[in-house]
């Protein structure tokens, strides 16, 4: 990597539980990627409302086609209240209703895909707020689910709670090298990543200590540590609306958590090189890259099986979905591809995308990625001149970790004068900080709706 450093966030292309209790390990069979037809349905959007017993009794007599009717009646009630509502006595906007009918499922489904990208402008870099607290390079960050709070993580062992309204310090989770352990709760090594579950209770670290702490993210209180990978973890993901954790090592495996019963469930085995990213939605899935292997692979818990991506020509550094039909991935040759489930090979590929001028390719590999979940928006870890770029955010440093807020309103990139995994290169001039930058919108020109309407793969 060269000292100077550039996040972009870009636009992408036009182109389009059944518990497990079991603990034990399997063997995850290769599945030929094809038309999913069997994926589970979309769960109808609204809840029944609590009604005297003498109506619970005719509703226990319901058949499954009129409960569904009547469901579907209240929910459409309740939409057509809140359109009411918004528009202050105007009417009731039926097309406005049918757009949020349509963006419900799809969201459920995990195949809503709005446009957005083209609202964002070009931040000024006086809006940009560096947070100074790691003594090293910080490698991993995650933001809260509403949007108040940073957690980050660094190759000095602790982990930082920032308020992102007050832009300071909320607490210090302060680890240390082996053998201090009875002075602190944290890590004894560099924490390399960690995860938050989407209803705010568990945050997930994990590192170079070969362990799981997970914390409660309000307190900071240490709740539960999982142990089992007998290398680095380097990743983890909380599957979205549960507590289910997925784990990724350098042990070559992915290991599942039910965090509400701090319960190790089982093992997955698939990567022939060090695991390096982990991502999970709304499915019971995992993604993973496998490093050297220059494989990606999707595990369907449920099916026992996994579907397995190639293209790169070099190490994958990094996957990210954007929703649950398309993802894309980075690697150390400096290219940046975007895939659809639906296809073994990538749909684009943009080689060197992060070249500069008279640099050397390895100098400007692809080190992180973060995509705005169900939209075209994309940012990876310096500038890239395909998938339609929209600006350049020049930061000193090697960009480490990389996400959005939920609400869309910010972009946080964790900085380090070195490398996350290494001591490759060092960059006197860098700041180990937490970044801060501000997404404005343009002057609203009208409403996106989704741009994704794929049939049930």
């Amino acid at each position: 990597m060269s000292p100077g450093k550039m996040t972009q966030v870009q636009k992408t292309g036009d182109r389009n539980s059944q518990q497990l209790t079991e603990k034990k390990k399997k063997h995850f069979e290769d599945e030929e990627i094809e038309s999913e037809s069997d994926e589970e349905d979309v769960r109808q959007p609204g809840k029944p409302t609590k009604e005297a017993t003498s109506d619970e009794e005719e509703e226990d007599e319901e058949t499954a086609q009129e409960k569904k009717l009547r469901l579907t009646k209240e929910y459409l009630a309740q939409l057509a209240e809140e359109e009411r509502k918004d528009k202050e006595g105007k009417g009731i906007d039926h097309d406005a209703i049918s757009h949020r009918l349509k963006e419900d499922v799809l969201e459920q489904s995990g195949r809503l895909l709005k446009n957005v990208a083209c609202e964002y402008a070009q931040p000024a870099g006086d809006d940009l707020c560096i947070l100074r607290g790691h003594k090293l390079a910080v490698t991993c960050l995650v933001i809260s689910p509403d949007s108040k709070y940073i957690f980050s993580g660094s190759k000095d062992c602790s982990v930082i709670k920032w308020n992102i309204a007050t832009r300071r310090k909320e607490h210090v989770i302060h680890g240390g090298r082996k053998g201090t352990e009875d002075k602190h709760k944290g890590h004894t090594d560099h924490v390399l990543c960690m995860a938050i579950s989407s209803n705010n209770k568990y945050l997930a670290t994990g590192g170079k200590d070969k362990i799981i702490h997970i914390w409660n993210p309000s307190t900071c209180e240490l709740l539960h540590t999982f142990k089992g990978h007998k290398d680095f973890i380097s990743g983890l993901a909380f599957r979205q609306g549960t507590s289910l954790l997925f784990s990724g090592s350098h042990d070559r495996s992915v290991k599942l958590w039910n965090v509400d019963d701090f319960a190790y469930m089982e093992t997955l085995f698939g990567h022939q090189e060090a695991i390096t990213s982990v991502d999970s939605l709304i499915r019971e899935r995992a993604i993973t890259s496998g490093g050297g292997d220059k494989s990606i692979r999707i595990w369907k818990v449920v099916e026992e099986s996994q579907l397995v991506f190639t293209g790169h020509k070099g190490s994958i550094d990094c996957v990210k979905y954007l929703n649950e039909e398309f993802f894309f991935s980075g690697a150390d040759d400096g290219s940046l591809a975007l895939w659809t489930l639906s296809k073994k090979r990538p749909l684009v590929v943009i080689p060197n995308a992060h070249n500069e001028s008279g640099s050397l390719a390895n100098e400007n590999w692809i080190s992180s990625l973060a995509t705005l979940q169900s939209t075209d928006l994309l940012a990876s870890e310096e500038g890239c001149k395909g998938l339609r770029p929209l600006f350049d955010i020049p930061l000193m440093g090697f960009i480490n970790c990389l996400q959005f807020s939920a609400d869309g309103a910010s972009l946080v990139a964790g900085v380090g004068q070195e490398h996350k995994l290494g001591r490759w290169w060092r960059i006197k001039e860098a700041k180990n900080s937490v970044v801060i930058i501000p997404l404005k919108k343009k002057p609203s020109t009208g409403e996106d709706g989704p741009i994704n309407e794929e049939k049930d793969k």
